[in-house]
């Protein structure tokens, strides 16, 4: 065809009302651009995408979670770089995801039994507790509740009905896997970038402010990529080296066993690269549950053998202490000899005083650093948490922390009875295996640090809750396709 007979976009121009739309939209911005500044500018620009992306989710929701869970790495991240809080733009999303269902579904019937499980009803349960923490007695302000309630159990009883009614397809599976890991491989990159050519302008402003006491110590940068801080990095990445192993290990195409290779191996260097102590338990706590859910003898042995010589080299053995990241991972294997796990042990017991006549807690977003932007200096403002449970139990007391280990565990018990009884098909179960163990790994390492309610590790666990409950009716379904042809014994 005469090239000059192609249609183009341009040819959209000579109609007269996409002409007036373009000199409108021109005239808005630079209108906009001289009496309010950039910001307002970038929001004038930033509506007609929004509402064509709103348009868009309506009709496919399903776009939605995909954007959620690209989204949920970079979200606090972003913000070294747009002075915005970014993590309420979660909140847009989810919510609109919601919006989206209804007015999809509005003259259709939805499917609710992937959402009618135990699983919905205890994230159902935790909210419901986290809310009526609003009424604590002890709390200051509604606005710390506001605040940390989303990473307590918002997210929670938001994200898990989601992929079990728009993402519990194989092929969505298999894309959250994905997704997982290249985003994953990014991070690393990232790092090596920090370690290696240096921070950028702005993450340098965020150490300068904020980060260096805790990422730069005697001399050393600890990596946190593009993540909030190095805690969280570490342990991310820890996570997705235990679930990338699994995936290798059973993986039979060679393009596929060259990725997950990739995403392990990286995933090693961002965990080491964080000296986050303990993100090493992430890898380790998750291959001690694989060898359980394996049943098999041999995979024990050697795993377990395997397992040994890790923590004879980190605990007997002074190898490779001239690195500063294995050394920084050695001292989690002697906290007797670390100060800062003495100040946690004392911090712990500060905490059991003061908790003994508060069975409910100090209130939500009122325990740790974070909570003086909200209540000023106060008791619990002025004690350093450094755990994720030791963070529930301050702020929740003895019956939240109860409650929300119930949960865990029923979630963690279930999801082993799942993997080691339910689940016939071989692919399945690697997968499901694959995320209960990442999952477990990071339940063990919240100990240490709050890692699990943070982004991005929340949302990731959240849908491997979901992925692991929904596994014996994705296998039926792939029965009553006639796809399943490859059981665990073959």
């Amino acid at each position: 065809m005469n090239p000059f007979q192609v249609s183009t976009g341009t040819d959209y121009l000579r109609n007269p009302f996409v002409v007036g739309i373009v000199l409108i939209a021109t005239i808005v911005f630079g209108y906009a651009l001289a009496t309010g500044g950039f910001t307002t500018a970038a929001i004038a620009i930033a509506l007609p995408i929004l509402f064509y992306s709103f348009y868009r989710l309506i009709l496919n929701p399903e776009i939605g979670v995909t954007f959620a869970l690209i989204l949920n790495f970079f979200v606090i991240g972003m913000s070294r770089y747009i002075p915005v809080k970014l993590g309420y733009l979660m909140d847009i999303t989810l919510i609109s995801i919601y919006f989206a269902i209804f007015f999809q579904y509005y003259k259709k019937k939805l499917d609710l039994k992937p959402v009618n499980v135990d699983l919905t009803y205890l994230a159902a349960l935790w909210f419901a507790y986290i809310f009526l923490e609003l009424f604590n007695p002890e709390a200051l302000n509604s606005t710390a509740w506001m605040a940390s309630m989303r990473g307590l159990g918002f997210y929670m009883v938001l994200f898990i009905p989601l992929v079990q009614l728009l993402y519990k397809e194989p092929k969505h599976l298999d894309r959250f896997f994905m997704i997982w890991g290249i985003i994953s491989v990014i991070a690393s990159v990232r790092a090596w970038m920090q370690l290696n050519i240096g921070v950028d302008q702005w993450e340098q402003k965020w150490l300068d402010e904020v980060g260096g006491t805790t990422h730069i110590l005697y001399g050393n940068l600890r990596a946190f990529s593009f993540f909030s801080d190095a805690g969280q990095f570490g342990a991310a990445q820890g996570q997705i080296l235990i679930v990338a192993l699994i995936l290798l290990m059973n993986e039979k195409r060679l393009k596929m066993r060259l990725f997950w290779f990739v995403v392990m191996i990286t995933g090693y260097y961002g965990m080491a690269s964080s000296g986050t102590r303990g993100a090493i338990f992430v890898p380790l706590a998750g291959g001690a549950l694989y060898m359980i859910v394996n049943k098999n003898v041999k995979v024990m042995i050697i795993g377990g053998i395997l397992m040994a010589m890790i923590v004879i080299f980190f605990t007997y053995t002074t190898i490779g202490n001239s690195n500063y990241q294995i050394y920084r991972m050695r001292t989690a294997f002697t906290p007797e000899d670390d100060a800062s796990f003495q100040v946690r042990i004392k911090n712990q017991a500060i905490f059991e005083d003061y908790l003994k006549t508060r069975p409910f807690g100090g209130g939500v977003g009122h325990a740790g650093e974070r909570a003086k932007a909200y209540t000023g200096e106060t008791f619990l403002s002025n004690v350093a948490t450094d755990s994720w449970f030791v963070l529930i139990w301050a702020e929740c007391g003895i019956v939240g922390l109860f409650l929300y280990m119930f949960i865990l565990g029923w979630i963690i018990g279930k999801g082993t009875y799942i993997c080691m009884f339910q689940i016939k098909n071989r692919e399945l179960w690697v997968k499901s295996t694959a995320l209960l163990c990442g999952f477990f790994g990071i339940v063990v390492a919240s100990y240490g640090n709050t890692v699990l309610g943070q982004f991005p590790t929340g949302l990731l666990v959240y849908a491997s809750m979901a992925y692991i409950f929904m596994a014996p009716a994705m296998e039926k379904e792939l029965i009553a396709k006639g796809i399943v042809n490859k059981t665990l014994s073959s």
